[in-house]
């Protein structure tokens, strides 16, 4: 089984495959290149969940992996934390993906895409998987919403908290890469290292060098967990 890695720009789709050992190969598809080391294939697909979803679809649809089929997606990266529940350099696994800004403002409020009656805003991880990964990696297990508008203020970060209570990070992808997935049948995970908090936007208290190291070090220890992930019994969502 092959495990099909995305993140959003380089520096994470390397800091991924700076975890596994080997010779890296190169393999070029529509608009990216796939890295591929051992059982991992790693492919920086664009930022927002657009751009993630398109890349993540071409990537599965493109027959790159047609000696072995890939058993699991993974988005990947550094993500924005709600503090001080996970803290700088501290790691998430999601057990819930959810698109926390796809929907419309009415005068009540917002309301989600399912409220509308249409559409879906969550998957769900296999939560075996999501369990082995967290102890494997000493990750924290939560929500992570997926936004296309990082949020910059205390008040859009508390309005993200009530609507979503419990949720640990947001991050521009995992949404987009889960939706790509789920139409292909093969089961998805979120994997996210804090470089900052949610909120105001404070560019010298960020730490993205700690967050890419945590990154590599999650995928070191988690990569036989992922890679011996093949069974759709625990698909949810």
């Amino acid at each position: 089984m092959r495990v099909l890695v995305v993140t959003a720009v380089p520096v994470e789709r390397d800091a991924v495959t700076r975890a596994f050992g080997g010779a890296e190969e190169r393999v070029a598809l529509p608009g990216a290149e796939l890295h591929r080391r051992g059982a991992f294939d790693v492919l920086a697909g664009g930022a927002g969940p657009a751009a993630a979803a398109a890349a993540t679809a071409f990537a599965l649809a493109s027959g790159a992996s047609a000696s072995a089929p890939y058993g699991l997606v993974v988005s990947a990266g550094i993500g924005g934390a709600f503090t001080p529940v996970t803290p700088l350099g501290s790691l998430v696994v999601a057990d819930g993906i959810v698109a926390a800004d796809l929907g419309a403002e009415t005068a009540d409020g917002f309301l989600p895409v399912t409220a509308l009656g249409f559409g879906r805003d969550r998957f769900t991880p296999p939560p075996a998987l999501v369990r082995e990964v967290a102890a494997a990696t000493g990750a924290a297990a939560g929500p992570v919403l997926t936004v296309s508008t990082v949020t910059g203020s205390a008040e859009r970060a508390g309005a993200l908290l009530a609507a979503h209570p419990g949720a640990l990070a947001e991050a521009m992808e995992g949404f987009g890469v889960a939706e790509a997935a789920a139409r292909a049948d093969v089961p998805v995970l979120e994997v996210r290292a804090v470089s900052n908090a949610v909120g105001p936007r404070d560019r010298d208290a960020w730490r993205i060098g700690d967050a890419l190291a945590a990154l590599t070090g999650a995928f070191g220890k988690a990569a036989p967990a992922l890679e011996g992930w093949n069974s759709h019994e625990d698909l949810e969502g």
